[in-house]
């Protein structure tokens, strides 16, 4: 009561001239405030949370109803044929057309036109899809009615629990990244990292792959470890790094010219991953000064999430100038590797993905002991770096500027880095995939792994510049 007095007084003495009381509810509830009816003010907020509470119990009822009704309609479509030739693709949490899945959605289409491909995807996302895209919006009468009739499902992360995984049906697991830290029933020992993980539940949804694709060995094994049923590893490469090899000279310039990276500019893709140990984002690099330290010729390709500076921010002339680009929503992040003449990331997968192009990759670790210990990982990336590791800002700085990023030393650790993890990265997985899973064919009519020793990337910035 003596905090409401208090609270009222206040309200009165600050409240500016000309102020009117907004309408509804609030304006009660204000009002009440300004004559210190403090009973009048509780009586009011218990009405309040009771009608609330009739709203909520409602919306509960009318949620179950509506499960009923779905479930209802999603079992009786589940009684009619599979349909050999209707696929269901996502990728990231139905946000759209992108990574592995989007890789391999492009190259059925080719192969296997007849196919017909249905992309869920959220309502929000739905507008920035390639025109023409058949999609549906999760938990539509539609999506059910898809889910449950394709003969093929592909995603890079898994399908919801209620999804039923039919015997004439395939699913695809095509994974996101290759592991670096721990996944799966390997998080079990890290509770930072598996925070509300369920995983009986998410057993349940592994036990409904019947394909997994890897790029590499150790991820293969790191899988079949962190993820034990009875699926099939595909060890044809990651169809999203096709690219890499495809890629042309105007394709890198046409790139560039729609980040605004000025001809001849070197420039420095810096993406750094998630830290599960953190409440909220922390920067790790003082971007300002870097940019300053590096020079006019360098420019920063950010893709982080604390890039978010108001017109006062130190970074403004710099984002003007065109020396730092914030990058954080350019999709797809592919483009982004082909236009950046090195990588500066943590412990982001972004780095295995990046090494097909054999181009300089820097380490930035400066918390690496604090990363390992809570979210754990699968090897000492310090010790088995595909480039120089900086602990500071400062040798992440003389890196960049002296040329340590792309010598001699720098060359030996990238190339035995790519031979371990670009394994089956060729520019050949998608329709390795697709002959496979789509259209029947046996292993031994596949194109084979081209040899790490023998494959031509896409030319580098500097070398489709003169192209």
């Amino acid at each position: 009561r003596e905090f409401f007095r208090r609270a009222s007084r206040a309200a009165v003495a600050w409240r500016p001239e000309g102020y009117r009381r907004p309408a509804g509810l609030e304006g009660i509830r204000r009002r009440l405030l300004e004559e210190d009816a403090y009973s009048r003010y509780r009586a009011f907020q218990s009405v309040n949370h009771k009608r609330r509470a009739l709203k909520s119990a409602a919306r509960e009822r009318k949620r179950r109803i509506g499960a009923k009704v779905r479930d209802h309609r999603y079992r009786r479509e589940l009684r009619r044929p599979v349909d050999p030739e209707l696929a269901v693709f996502s990728a990231y949490w139905d946000r759209g057309v992108a990574c592995n899945p989007g890789a391999i959605a492009a190259k059925l289409a080719e192969l296997a036109p007849r196919v017909h491909q249905v992309w869920v995807v959220r309502a929000a996302d739905a507008p920035l899809l390639p025109p023409g895209t058949d999609h549906v919006v999760p938990g539509s009468r539609r999506y059910w009615e898809v889910l449950a009739r394709a003969k093929y499902l592909v995603n890079n992360v898994n399908f919801a629990n209620a999804v039923v995984k039919r015997p004439e049906a395939v699913h695809v697991m095509t994974h996101h990244g290759t592991p670096l830290k721990r996944m799966g029933l390997d998080q079990i020992e890290y509770p930072t990292a598996s925070k509300g993980l369920n995983f009986p539940q998410l057993l349940a949804r592994v036990d409904k792959w019947d394909y997994s694709v890897t790029s590499n060995s150790h991820s293969t094994r790191i899988w079949e470890r962190a993820y034990p049923t009875h699926y099939v590893p595909l060890e044809y490469g990651y169809p999203r790094n096709d690219v890499f090899y495809s890629a042309t000279a105007a394709d890198i310039r046409a790139v560039r010219d729609r980040l605004g990276i000025a001809p001849g500019r070197r420039a420095v893709l810096y993406a750094p991953t998630h830290r599960d140990y953190e409440g909220s984002w922390t920067p790790r690099l003082d971007l300002a000064t870097l940019a300053d330290r590096l020079g006019d010729d360098t420019v920063l390709l950010v893709r982080g999430h604390y890039f978010y500076g108001g017109a006062g921010s130190p970074l403004a002339d710099l984002r003007r100038s065109g020396r730092v680009i914030d990058v954080s929503t350019y999709d797809p992040v592919e483009e982004l590797c082909l236009a950046a003449d090195a990588l500066v990331t943590d412990y982001s997968s972004i780095m295995f993905d990046y090494a097909n192009l054999d181009r300089p990759i820097v380490i930035y670790a400066d918390d690496w002991e604090m990363y390992a210990k809570t979210r754990g990982v699968y090897f000492d990336l310090i010790a088995e770096a595909p480039g120089p590791v900086a602990r500071t800002q400062d040798e992440l700085t003389d890196i960049l500027a002296s040329g340590a990023w792309r010598d001699e030393a720098s060359g030996k650790a990238r190339a035995a880095f790519r031979r371990r993890f670009c394994e089956f990265d060729d520019g050949h997985a998608a329709e390795r995939l697709v002959r496979r899973v789509f259209l029947g064919e046996s292993e031994a009519a596949l194109p084979p792994v081209v040899p790490v020793d023998e494959r031509i990337p896409a030319p580098t910035p500097e070398e489709a510049a003169h192209r």
